[in-house]
């Protein structure tokens, strides 16, 4: 039996997303930039797609610029806004938890001469409204906050966030990396006062190598590559048609069914946690319940390196991940487990579980059997 457990680190694409994603790369492959039928042929696609994520986070088609990804999406939401306004202040907040793509980015800016404000988190992974208050400042320009944590599933408060944030002051611009939450919960970003949102395809079945950013209307904020003035200037280059059409097409699809499908993935990740906690030292790091995203679960396993159970599982055919995809290969990437005072033994034995719209109970079983077999064996064998 083949179990994939892995879906944070990224999806299936879906086969009518691959579908027209070949479409385009081999029949109406034309670029939508050009004048002629083939560019006109391709550009419908792109606008199509823009239509249908409008229509998911009930926002303008304009108000769409499309990425390479999300890394992209959250360097020229980041960079772009903290260029644009840095006249009026050059303070920055996001917090302790975030991805690298966040993280990194907000160290460069440092080194442009920015200020950043790293808000802590609690036991839980979740910041605490009280710590953003007392971070704001008259110069504060942005705030990020991650919406759904990658590693662990923590789920930020962002609509608390975006009202006070521009109740303080309206100006501050208020950006959200969506890039686990998109396609797992109704986003409105006018509703929950969100400047910018980050998103990517291949989290949502749709194909890699495509993203995009929401920019509220008049949003403050310059491009930071520049070329041929694609997509209104905002993102220059020629325009991804096949891997915009297929992420079009996986937003329409992961969102026709969405409160079923996240209903059912809440009811497995309850019996998952339930059934892994019934084993032998094994914690559950962070929520569990409708106050966690509803597709990640990270447990340490004491006395089993997460290196070690994750090729073991792999061994029988179940696809899982030590802590985060980005942190697998670059450890030091990985801080949410270390900012919520996890010790080096309890970071060292997460395994990351991260389920689809497709994972079933079946599945679920036949992982819990294979852990409960490993853990004694790996656990005996660490000893000696």
């Amino acid at each position: 039996m083949q179990v994939y457990l892995d879906n944070s680190a990224t999806t299936a694409c879906s086969p009518k997303a691959a579908d027209l994603v070949c479409h385009l790369l081999t029949e109406d492959f034309g670029n939508p930039s050009s004048m002629h039928q083939k560019g006109v042929d391709a550009e419908k696609y792109v606008k199509e797609s823009a239509s249908a994520i409008a229509k998911t986070l009930r926002c303008q088609e304009k108000e769409i610029v499309f990425t390479s990804g999300g890394t992209e999406s959250n360097n020229l939401a980041l960079i772009g806004a903290a260029l644009a306004n840095a006249r009026r202040g050059k303070h920055l907040i996001t917090t302790a938890v975030e991805h690298p793509s966040v993280k990194n980015t907000m160290r460069f800016l440092e080194e442009q001469g920015f200020e950043v404000t790293w808000i802590p988190v609690d036991p839980y992974g979740v910041i605490r409204m009280d710590d953003l208050k007392n971070a704001l400042r008259q110069d504060t320009i942005l705030v990020s906050v991650m919406m759904v944590n990658n590693e662990i599933g923590a789920l930020q408060p962002v609509e608390g966030c975006g009202k006070y944030i521009h109740d303080y002051d309206p100006n501050i611009i208020f950006h959200v990396d969506a890039i686990q939450a998109y396609g797992k919960f109704h986003i409105y970003p006018k509703r929950m006062q969100i400047d910018l949102l980050s998103a990517s395809a291949h989290k949502i079945h749709g194909p890699k190598g495509v993203g995009f950013l929401y920019i509220k209307d008049r949003t403050k904020i310059r491009p930071v590559s520049f070329g041929g003035d694609q997509q209104r200037g905002m993102r220059s280059g020629t325009v991804n048609a096949p891997g915009i059409a297929g992420m079009g097409r996986a937003a329409k699809e992961i969102y026709e069914n969405l409160d079923a499908d996240i209903e059912r993935m809440y009811e497995l990740k309850t019996y998952f946690t339930e059934k892994l906690q019934l084993l032998e030292n094994v914690r559950i790091n962070g929520k569990t319940g409708r106050d966690s995203a509803p597709h990640i679960v990270s447990a340490g396993f004491a006395g089993v390196r997460s290196e070690v159970l994750l090729h073991a599982l792999e061994d029988r055919g179940i696809y899982v991940s030590a802590g985060s995809a980005c942190s697998s290969h670059h450890p030091s990437a990985g801080n949410t487990l270390a900012a919520m005072g996890l010790d080096k033994a309890g970071q060292e034995s997460a395994i990351r579980f991260s389920f689809s719209v497709h994972t079933t109970k079946e599945e679920l079983d036949y992982t819990l059997g294979q852990i409960s077999e490993l853990l004694p064996v790996l656990r005996r064998y660490t000893r000696r």
